[in-house]
């Protein structure tokens, strides 16, 4: 018995023991999670019911230049009720009213809110979605409806909102005007407009809202203000013209569906300021529609044909191996080098004709020859003449994406010796429809080669905080005498009966240009997969150069047709013609007041009787007929009018009283 006894008093004190044991790893625990980690798991804790959001700042607008919207973030708010902070007098005594005044914002009957609140008064709900997608304005007066206005405590009222980017042009101009995107990694995708000035000047500064973790794992803000406001982003003014934006838009487009063309695109630039003013991409989608798909006239880089001899022939009027009076035989159409041939498009080619004539009809033979002939022993000159020229550097334009020029230099890759015959007519050598514009331009501004320019001014409210001007690329690419030369060349294009685009003259409206028609995929000499690329690059008025303009098609159908002045050359006129018309013409005349007693006095007179007050019929004898005629119509009097000149007599006498009188008749000598 004893040792029984001894036996259980072990184990008592062995229970006792480790009781005690597990009592003050217990209580050490408690002092180290409250002294020692209390911050850590006091972090915790509020990280599962309370958790910083980001608000996200309204985007700054992207304006045309004359102010009209293109792009726009629009508020758009969702508002929940909390049914549990709402006291019972409070909710009893306005939930009718509130749900009268949302029936008829949101026409739907009263009776459907009367059963939502109710429903999420009676399950405790504390963020019963009431409306979503709210504007601005139907926001700000929701509030003040009935029990919401007594604020979200009070009156349970809850608002959440996100901004929307909205394009009131649709889908016109959708690439060139752009977005700005950013995924759950925090990576941007910028395009146009929106996206190259997004980081800069559009974007804003986010802010912060804590929320409260609640039931159904949703998040209501705590409070009515944020931790840190958004700051929103600036306003930027394009150089857009919208007017100019539609011709070029809707020109492209019906000419596109024309020819069955693969994609196309259009630019339009203000000659002095290289401002851009339109500027359309369009390409088809498998269901045969067209749209704003990619930026083709900035990213797509291609060989630009017989465009590219404008270029070539500049360099060749710089360098002096030949002048616009110039003799060159035409080789009957065939002009080898090495083991290529350089052909014209008509058979039999031009025979012997001018240089000037060489451009105006468009002979590959004629500038191969003049190329070939005179740089092959130093092809690097005609190489630096074209450098010296910037045509082998990008614009540097902030919409992201520019294609890379391409003008390869003797014993690069690809460099061969048919290379300078091919490079004369616009083959092996890559530019962007911008690029080449940016060139033809050049020519139009007597030299001055000027970067083309998407954005006017930075604003922050009517606050202009930056203005942007005219950048200089190059103040001359080269010699007054060559620009000249070159002008009088791109006006024979379109003058001269015999020139490439003859059939776009109008005798009524002048424009200069060339056209280009450039062979695409036919390295791989196969018929059926041979395409064209039909281009028109000018500008206009030829004498007086206000606008510059490239039209490029790819891919018409050859059936249709595929020449650059049958297919691009119709919407460069088309556009030209309705842009000027549309266009202000301004005319100043100076004025120069002449000093005249007679009529002076003529005037004091009649100002003196019209400051009287009548009540009898006045003598207006003597008086100017247009004069008399002011006077008595102003006293409710009708007037008929015999001659011309002063009055001689009048039917009714003075003094008659005027409520007695409907009509006067004057005689004038």
């Amino acid at each position: 018995m004893a040792i029984t006894e001894k036996n259980i008093m072990n184990r008592l004190y062995l229970v006792a023991g480790g009781l005690l044991v597990l009592a003050i790893a217990v209580v050490v625990k408690l002092v180290d999670i409250q002294m020692v980690q209390g911050e850590k798991y006091k972090e915790l804790a509020l990280s599962k019911t309370e958790k910083m959001f980001t608000i996200e700042p309204n985007r700054g607008n992207l304006y045309s230049e004359d102010g009209s919207l293109l792009a726009a973030s629009v508020p758009k708010y969702e508002i929940r009720f909390d049914a549990k902070t709402v006291s019972k007098d409070n909710f009893q005594n306005n939930v009718a009213a509130l749900s009268d005044s949302l029936g008829k914002l949101f026409n739907r009957p009263s009776s459907y809110y009367r059963q939502l609140f109710r429903k999420a008064r009676a399950n405790g709900n504390r963020y019963k979605l009431v409306a979503r997608n709210v504007g601005y304005l139907d926001y700000v007066r929701i509030k003040q409806f009935p029990l919401f206005n007594l604020g979200p405590y009070k009156g349970g009222f809850i608002e959440t909102h996100r901004v929307v980017r909205e394009y009131p042009l649709g889908k016109m101009a959708a690439r060139s005007i752009g977005y700005e995107r950013v995924d759950e990694n925090g990576y941007y995708t910028r395009v146009g407009l929106d996206g190259a000035f997004g980081e800069t000047y559009l974007r804003g500064k986010e802010g912060k809202r804590l929320k409260q973790k609640i039931a159904k794992g949703q998040w209501k803000p705590v409070g009515l203000d944020n931790i840190v406001e958004p700051q929103d982003g600036l306003d930027v003014v394009s150089t857009i013209d919208i007017n100019i934006q539609d011709i070029a838009h809707h020109e492209l487009l019906k000419q596109l569906e024309k020819y069955k063309a693969d994609h196309g695109c259009v630019v339009v630039m203000e000659t002095e300021t290289g401002e851009i003013k339109a500027i359309s991409n369009l390409g088809i989608t498998s269901e045969g529609k067209y749209y704003e798909k990619l930026n083709y006239a900035v990213g797509e880089s291609h060989e630009p044909g017989s465009t590219f001899k404008l270029m070539s022939m500049v360099a060749a009027l710089e360098d002096k191996v030949v002048d616009t009076s110039t003799v060159i035989d035409t080789e009957k159409g065939r002009y080898r080098i090495y083991d290529g041939v350089v052909k014209d498009s008509k058979w039999g080619g031009y025979g012997e004709i001018t240089v000037s004539k060489a451009f105006a009809v468009s002979s590959n033979t004629a500038f191969a020859k003049i190329i070939n002939e005179n740089y092959k022993e130093q092809p690097e000159k005609f190489v630096n003449r074209l450098m010296n020229m910037g045509l082998h550097k990008k614009l540097g334009l902030p919409i992201i994406g520019e294609g890379d020029p391409v003008i390869r230099y003797p014993g690069d890759k690809g460099w061969s010796g048919i290379s300078l015959g091919w490079m004369s007519h616009g083959y092996e050598v890559s530019l962007t429809p911008i690029q080449t514009l940016a060139f033809y331009n050049a020519i139009a501004n007597d030299g001055e080669y000027v970067k083309p320019r998407l954005i006017q001014e930075v604003r922050e409210g009517n606050k202009v905080l930056k203005r942007f001007d005219k950048e200089v690329l190059n103040p001359s690419i080269c010699s007054k005498e060559t620009v000249k030369k070159a002008q009088q060349l791109l006006m024979d294009v379109v003058e001269k009966d015999y020139g490439t685009g003859h059939r776009l003259y109008s005798k009524n409206f002048s424009m200069a240009g060339k056209t280009g028609t450039t062979q695409k995929n036919y390295v791989e000499k196969n018929p059926d997969k041979l395409a064209y690329i039909s281009s028109f690059a000018g500008y206009f008025p030829a004498d007086n150069p206000k606008y510059s303009c490239i039209v490029v098609i790819h891919e018409p159908d050859k059936e249709e047709g595929y020449y650059g002045a049958d297919v691009s050359g119709p919407v460069f006129k088309s556009m030209a013609q309705k842009i000027h018309a549309i266009s202000p013409m301004v005319d100043e005349v100076d004025s120069k007041m002449i000093e005249d007693a007679d009529l002076e006095k003529e005037y004091q007179q009649y100002y003196a009787e019209v400051q009287k007050k009548y009540n009898t019929i006045p003598n207006v004898k003597g008086m100017c007929g247009m004069d008399a005629v002011s006077l008595l119509e102003n006293l409710g009097i009708e007037v008929e009018v015999r001659g011309n000149g002063k009055v001689k007599n009048q039917s009714v006498n003075q003094g008659t009283n005027i409520e007695q009188v409907k009509k006067i008749v004057l005689e004038l000598s």
